[in-house]
């Protein structure tokens, strides 16, 4: 028998992860307890993506509604399969810059507490396992807004000839800059995760993502961009831009375009890498941009307002350099642009957010 964990094995990560490893066979367990739902209300639970999860493997697949935080729970599971366990996946976490600001002790006992109890679960039962943590571009804190940037008709972008004009690179410095209280949270599981690696050997990786998407994202005003644009456009609900005039750049990169990346460093892992992983070059577009391309998939206009004040911490230009893991593992790219990612969401989620 060969394990895979994954936590957050309803959301989005977490289930691509669960479909793509289970379809090659391995027995997956997944950890959820539909913490979303708590974090942004009923339209955000997990429960219907684990429904789906369970229907399409079946046996293949055991769902376990345990949280992390729990640490003689996790230590136990890891305990029951032992070794067996080939791979773990960590894609549970609080994702919201402002819900992390109004429940500080939840956030970090999940987004560090919950990993390190991952961590030392993996390493005192199965060390020799791949363990992969789903890590975020806000580690770098806001230090990409001191990038030389130009204002263009619907976008900002970086000046052409700056070191990170083809993307941002992991050599961006971490210190002395503003994180948000969730980036900070982040950043000690990705130090954590690093650590681990090197102190004890083990074969861990952070991928440090940005804009992360796909047709089945529990979306919310808070967190899911792109899923919540298109959502308002076909429903007609009102959506909210907030500062530097809807001009902040995002690169968004399809979760099983992510998930291909996982299953090429676990094909041939390394010890304690970091990798900066996004859409890049090829899928990227600013909020404007997002808007328009939704209003044209929807068919109708998108009812918009603006805000002057951004969300602390958000990035005004965020586009991934790749080239790090494209270096170690060739062949792998993004499949998915932008245009693409908006009209598999809007085809796959259209009846069902009518009827809501």
């Amino acid at each position: 028998m060969s394990v895979v964990i994954v936590t957050g094995s309803g959301g989005l990560i977490g289930g691509e992860s669960v479909l793509h490893f289970g379809t090659l066979g391995y027995d997956i367990v997944g950890i959820d307890n539909d913490m979303r739902r708590v974090f942004f209300g009923d339209a955000a639970s997990t429960a219907r993506n684990v429904d789906r999860l369970k229907h399409i493997l079946g046996t293949r697949y055991r769902h376990y509604d345990m949280d992390i935080r729990d640490r003689e729970a996790i230590l136990g599971l890891h305990a029951r399969y032992g070794r067996n366990i080939r791979l773990v996946i960590h894609a549970a976490a609080q994702p919201s810059h402002d819900w992390a600001a109004r429940q500080p002790f939840t956030d970090f006992d999940i987004n560090a507490g919950g990993t390190l109890n991952l961590l030392e679960s993996t390493r005192q039962c199965c060390p020799e396992a791949v363990f992969i943590y789903m890590s975020t571009n806000k580690v770098y804190g806001d230090r990409p807004n001191m990038l030389p940037f130009v204002e263009l008709e619907t976008r900002f972008e970086i000046q052409a000839a700056h070191t990170y004009s083809a993307g941002i690179r992991e050599d961006m410095p971490i210190d002395d800059c503003l994180h948000s209280l969730f980036g900070a949270s982040k950043l000690a599981a990705d130090v954590m995760v690093q650590e681990y690696g090197r102190y004890f050997g083990m074969r861990t990786a952070c991928f440090r993502g940005g804009t992360l998407t796909g047709p089945y994202h529990s979306a919310a005003e808070l967190h899911g961009f792109l899923a919540y644009v298109m959502r308002c456009a076909i429903t007609g609900a009102p959506y909210t831009v907030y500062g530097y005039k809807g001009k902040q750049v995002r690169d968004a990169i399809h979760s099983s375009d992510l998930v291909r990346a996982f299953a090429r460093f676990c094909e041939h892992p390394r010890v304690a890498e970091i990798y900066n992983i996004g859409g890049g070059r090829f899928s990227n577009c600013s909020v404007l941009e997002a808007i328009a391309l939704s209003e044209a998939a929807a068919g109708k206009r998108l009812a918009w307002s603006y805000s002057e004040r951004n969300r602390i911490g958000d990035h005004i230009w965020w586009i991934t350099d790749n080239r790090k893991f494209q270096s170690h593992y060739p062949g792998w790219q993004p499949e998915y642009d932008v245009r693409r990612i908006l009209e598999e969401i809007r085809m796959t989620n259209r009846g069902r957010w009518v009827h809501c």
